[in-house]
This record gives structure tokens, sequence and C-alpha cells, in this order.
């Protein structure tokens, strides 16, 4: 293999787990193919890897059940919070600022949750949970027509979103109590917005992501502190 198509297949190869990348490539030096054929061995291992994966329910879930239902639901919710905010002037102003701030809650909550869920289920198929999330996106920036609001206000929930998806990426571990307490906590002020007839009633899809984390962490039970949480613990209960 020459040395312009070497460094080719060592970049392709990235695309590849840690832990099988130096066989993969070593299996190709000791062949001698050309730099086309290992590229395309490579690229042929990661989709039979990828096809793997979607033999389990949980790339399903995360990709039809919460990124793409979300997208949709979450964009409008952003912009009845701008258009909210927009309306926060005049009489009756107060009654509208606690309206508007449990949208907002839920608007937070729900991104977050929905976020955290499909970074926890399906880590190695996030790009099309992405995909399947950001599409809707593109196509209603190009045919958002509200000219009192910016484009962006369609993309509030956004940076939450990333967020939650991060930290269930990282697998940041959440309290039982604090999980169910969320769960709750959302569930009432939906509640609230409900039997006031300002909630859709598309909008409850969205609250079922944070009653599978309260599920999930109850069946994982409390979490455990870090043994170095637990030494100071014990030093602090000591004195």
């Amino acid at each position: 293999m020459n040395g312009i198509g070497w460094p080719l297949v060592e970049s392709c190869a990235q695309l590849l787990a840690r832990d099988e990348r130096e066989a993969v490539l070593g299996d190709l030096l000791e062949a001698g193919e050309g730099a086309v054929q290992a590229i395309f061995g490579i690229f042929g291992l990661i989709v039979r890897r990828q096809l793997s994966l979607w033999k389990n329910w949980h790339p399903w879930l995360a990709a039809f059940g919460v990124a793409l239902p979300s997208s949709f639901l979450l964009m409008g919710t952003s912009v009845v919070v701008s258009l909210g905010y927009q309306h926060l002037t005049g009489s009756g102003a107060h009654g509208r600022f606690w309206m508007l701030a449990c949208q907002a809650f839920l608007l937070l909550a729900w991104a977050w949750s929905g976020g955290f869920v499909v970074g926890r289920l399906s880590p190695r198929t996030l790009w099309a949970s992405m995909a399947l999330c950001f599409s809707p996106c593109l196509f209603c920036l190009a045919r958002f027509r509200t000219p009192s609001l910016s484009r962006l206000s369609l993309l509030l929930f956004l940076l939450p979103a990333l967020i939650g998806v991060y930290q269930g990426l990282r697998r940041i571990p959440i309290g039982r109590k604090t999980a169910i307490g969320f769960a709750f906590v959302v569930t009432a002020v939906m509640l609230l917005l409900g039997s006031r007839e300002v909630l859709w009633v598309g909008n409850w899809l969205l609250l079922w992501p944070a009653w599978y984390m309260a599920v999930a962490a109850w069946k994982s039970g409390p979490t455990a502190a870090p043994s170095g949480n637990k030494r100071k613990i014990q030093e602090n209960a000591a004195r």
C-alpha cells in the first residue's frame, strides 16, 4: 500500500471502535490489500456493525419514539414560549408571567429528558436520532413565516436537548428520588396547564421520557456514592 493511500485508510478506520481499530488495520496490512479495497472493507464492516445494532429495540425507540416526534412538538412549544414572551406586557401581565414560566419550564424539561433518554438508550446509533431530529428543524426553518419572530425561536429547545444527550452518553447517574420527583413535577405542571386548556394534547407524548427515567432509576436502586465521597462522608460523620 503506497504512502498516500495508508493515511486515508487510517482516517476511515477512525470510525471504528478503538478496541477493534488496531486489529482491523493489522489485518489489512497483513493481507496487503490496496487502499481502495481496504477503504471499502472498512466501510462494509461499519455498515454491518450498524445494521446489527438495529436488531435491538433501543435504537428504534430512541429515533422514532423520541427524536422524531419530539422535534416537531418542541419546535411548536418553542414558538409558543417566544410569542408568550412578546405578549408579556400590559394589564394581566402577572398572570401571563406565571403561565409563561410554566411553559418555559416544560420546554426545558421535555427537551432535556428527551435528549437524556436518546443518549442513554442507544449511543451507538445517535447519528440516526440526530438526523431524525434535525431534518424537521431544517424543513420548518425554511418555511417559517411569523414576521414578529426570528426563525431561531423554533430552536429554543436545542441547547437543553443537547445537554441531555451529553449527560445520557456519559451515563451520569440520577438518583431515584431525583428522577421520580422530576417526573411528578413535570406531570403536575402539565396537569395545571391542561386544566387551563393551554396545553395541546399531543404534548403529552413528551412526558414519557421523564417517566422512563423515573422507572429506570427505581429499578437500578439508590445511586451509590463514589468511594472517595464515601470516605469523606464517613470522616465527617466521625467528627
